[in-house]
């Protein structure tokens, strides 16, 4: 083999990848690797809709990235190809009210959208449960990121609708998994006592993963995503160290193993480096922040540009501040302020001031050029 080293570096129509596809969010793994006994609660839980009765309802906990959504949907994926279980995923970031929810769940139902307006949630909710009973189906129902509902205070008549259907309608079976990111969320004590008597989940926690399972698992995803030889075990080691800092979110040492391969390939180079790794760190370590403000409304995303360029000020000064570029009330701005702290963009811890008694002081938790340079 020459030792020119032209002849290691990638030509033009050449790539590092084999499948680039394995490094997407929402790409599912072969073998679920570390999960099992999380799995096997799931399947406990489940198991009664298969015998045609109401599953029993869950509660799936555990910090960003530690394989939750991805246990919802290996499970649905089962149900749907191997029995007539109905099930429906509903990303709570997007539908974020009961009315959204159940416009989803109607969509998945009667594949077809439901009108954009005219139609009650009365109405929606009554053909939804008139054609499980028709068809004599139980649906199983995920509030994927449920805490949403809760930052927009729909949780509770949410779920009351979605578990006392049959009452509304005999013979309506519905069973819910709320899935839930924010450790800080009591989910069963931040429902109303209506809800609470009837929900009585099961509850399985998803613990972040070590160092080892991060490797194990981000090892198979290189051996399916790249070419043989590309990522190797120091760099390999290096990718699930700094995955680890990040709390051992997944999707962190996953985008940090596709931006350090295109990386390789702007070096024209045939293997992916710990310069690469590195490098890529100062972008992949903000996969959180870039998934949080993807979903902000456009006064969500006002507030946090304001509070970027003020940032460690008074919430009073900030709101003089926001509501020069907006029209809300001081009602709605409490609001948002609550809901940026919730999903840890911002702190908002109260301080005593001089003369003015106690006050919020709006902080960023992430580097303020970083926030701004993904909004």
């Amino acid at each position: 083999m020459s030792d020119d080293p032209e002849d290691r570096m990638l030509g033009w129509d050449e790539s590092v990848f084999r499948d680039e596809h394995v490094f997407e969010i929402d790409w599912l793994p072969e073998t679920f690797k570390h999960r099992d006994t999380q799995m096997e609660t799931l399947k406990y839980a489940l198991r009664p809709a298969v015998r045609g009765s109401r599953p029993l309802n869950v509660i799936a906990r555990g910090p960003p990235g530690t394989g939750k959504t991805t246990a919802v949907q290996i499970l649905f994926d089962e149900l749907t190809a191997q029995t007539d279980v109905k099930t429906v995923r509903v990303n709570c970031q997007m539908d974020s009210t009961r009315y959204a929810v159940f416009s989803r769940l109607f969509a998945e139902i009667f594949d077809y959208e439901p009108p954009s307006s005219g139609i009650s949630f009365k109405k929606l909710f009554s053909q939804i449960t008139d054609k499980l009973v028709e068809e004599d189906e139980v649906l199983v129902v995920a509030l994927d990121d449920v805490n949403y509902l809760f930052y927009e205070s729909e949780a509770s008549d949410t779920l009351y609708s979605l578990l006392r259907a049959h009452e509304a309608h005999s013979g309506a079976k519905i069973g819910v998994i709320c899935v839930s990111s924010d450790l800080e969320l009591d989910v069963i004590d931040a429902l109303d006592t209506r809800v609470q008597s009837v929900f009585r989940p099961e509850e399985v926690y998803f613990n972040p993963y070590g160092q080892a399972e991060i490797a194990d698992i981000l090892g198979e995803r290189a051996d399916r995503g790249f070419n043989e030889g590309v990522v190797g075990p120091t760099v390999l080691d290096r990718v699930a160290e700094l995955t680890e800092e990040q709390g051992g979110d997944l999707r962190v040492g996953i985008d940090l193993l596709r931006r350090a391969g295109m990386n390789a390939e702007m070096r024209a180079s045939r293997s992916v480096e710990t310069e690469d790794v590195e490098e890529a760190y100062d972008k992949s370590k903000y996969v959180h922040l870039s998934r949080r403000l993807r979903e902000l409304s456009d006064s969500e995303t006002a507030l946090v540009e304001v509070i970027a360029a003020h940032d460690g000020q008074q919430a009073g000064d900030i709101y003089d501040a926001f509501s020069e570029q907006t029209d809300l009330g001081y009602t709605r701005y409490s609001e948002i302020i609550n809901k940026l702290d919730q999903l840890d963009i911002i702190d908002a811890d109260y301080t005593n001031v001089e003369g003015r008694g106690r006050s919020r002081e709006l902080t960023l938790n992430y580097d303020a050029d970083a926030v701004l340079e993904r909004l």
